[in-house]
């Protein structure tokens, strides 16, 4: 089988990996001159374990290809992004369709199109099937057509691409029955057929209960700070009832999909997906709690902040909240950012950024932050506190003072 992906990023790359890896030809399209001139050398651009040997092996045995044009191929699978607009919280397909205007001058009768972009409900019916349509094809019968949403975790996104059950949404019972023998090339997981409109909105809800989740734990954070309570402890206590798992607090939701996919659903039944746009309201409005809580502790003075990552151990700084908080910060404050999974020549290394800090705020759980020097710590600031928006940190010497949503209540 050979294998045309558009967009070679955080889906696309490994996604072209595991499909080389099975001894299929693999062309991965990507509109950046540098990363693919970087690609067909077997340099990658993301962190993610496992990817870089893969596609290394891949080019060697010229089983991948990396490319600025599509090619002809049996499969042609879209994974660009999917913004939000901001004016009415719609999904913008204008990726994915360029994408898909992209190949028409490549595909043959009887190839398979798969859409891995999250996307709202009904864009594959309403939107992309006629651009097929209109191009002369018959959907269901010499095309077929799905969408087959990832549902996988940075930083275990190989893994997760190879055993997770996999949605399988075609346009017609024969689309997902052509989408599904695709995926069986790497897919060990179970193969789900279904409508693509229920595709759509099954991975729409995935991410969507995952923030208004996240949003149940920030506004119990905030309760508990205005009423004197350590709210980690209460959700310690509350998941040791065998049907309750309150997630974590932080410093906001980030990601291209948490922080996104909600918008879509919303934007379709705004005035039925009342709790939906709440939990986005309040995960959007943990960076103005944090903010208020730093000066709180600080009135002037350095922050060394502690990693702008939306996910631990990852690169992947996508609609992080971190940047919204530096750039809150940044007019009141001094700032040294430190993140050790990020490439910025703006950042710095982690004994730059605290020297003569006043207030160490931790962002993001990166493995590293969990056990940070604090010998080193104490050298370089005087009266060293650290704010750990992440509750990563569990235990520091007498001499630092450590603010975390256990304890807020007592800057009040």
């Amino acid at each position: 089988m050979k294998v045309c992906i558009i967009g070679q990023g955080y889906i696309g790359l490994p996604t072209a990996a595991l499909f080389s890896r099975n001894h299929c030809e693999v062309v991965g399209v990507d509109i950046s001159e540098e990363m693919i001139n970087n690609l067909n050398k077997g340099i990658i651009h993301i962190e993610e374990p496992g990817i870089a040997d893969i596609i290394k092996k891949a080019v060697e045995k010229k089983l991948y290809v990396a490319s600025l044009t599509p090619q002809k191929a049996d499969a042609f699978i879209i994974t660009v992004p999917t913004p939000y607009i901001v004016e009415n919280y719609s999904c913008d397909l204008s990726y994915v369709i360029t994408a898909c205007e992209s190949i028409l001058p490549y595909l043959e009768k009887g190839n398979t199109v798969i859409i891995e972009s999250t996307i709202a409900p009904m864009s594959t019916d309403e939107v992309i099937k006629p651009i097929f349509e209109n191009a002369g094809f018959t959907i269901g019968e010499d095309l077929y057509l799905a969408h087959c949403p990832e549902r996988v975790l940075p930083g275990r996104i190989i893994e997760e691409l190879i055993h997770n059950d996999r949605i399988i949404g075609g346009v017609t019972p024969e689309c997902a029955k052509k989408a599904s023998e695709v995926y069986g090339q790497f897919v060990e997981g179970d193969l789900m057929l279904t409508e693509a409109k229920t595709a759509e909105l099954s991975k729409c809800m995935e991410n969507t209960f995952r923030d208004v989740n996240i949003a149940l734990a920030n506004e119990l954070a905030k309760i508990c700070a205005e009423i004197g309570v350590n709210a980690l402890d209460v959700i310690e206590m509350a998941n040791k009832h065998p049907r309750v798992n309150l997630h974590s607090p932080g410093p906001g939701v980030g990601g291209h999909c948490l922080a996104i996919d909600p918008y879509f659903i919303y934007a379709k039944a705004p005035d039925t997906a009342k709790i939906i746009k709440l939990a986005r309201d309040t995960n959007n409005s943990m960076p103005d709690f944090v903010c208020e809580y730093v000066k709180k502790i600080i009135e002037k003075g350095k922050i060394a902040i502690l990693g702008v990552s939306y996910k631990g151990n990852t690169g992947d700084d996508r609609e992080s909240p971190a940047y919204e908080i530096i750039a809150k910060l940044s007019p009141d404050y001094e700032i040294g950012i430190h993140d050790p999974h990020i490439d910025n020549p703006n950042f710095v290394s982690f004994e730059e950024a605290i020297k003569e800090a006043d207030l160490i705020l931790v962002l993001c759980d990166h493995d590293e932050f969990k056990h940070i020097d604090y010998e080193l710590i104490k050298q370089n600031m005087d009266s060293p506190v650290i704010f750990d928006t992440k509750n990563i940190i569990k235990e520091v010497p007498d001499e630092i003072k450590l603010y975390n949503y256990g304890n807020l209540y007592e800057l009040n």
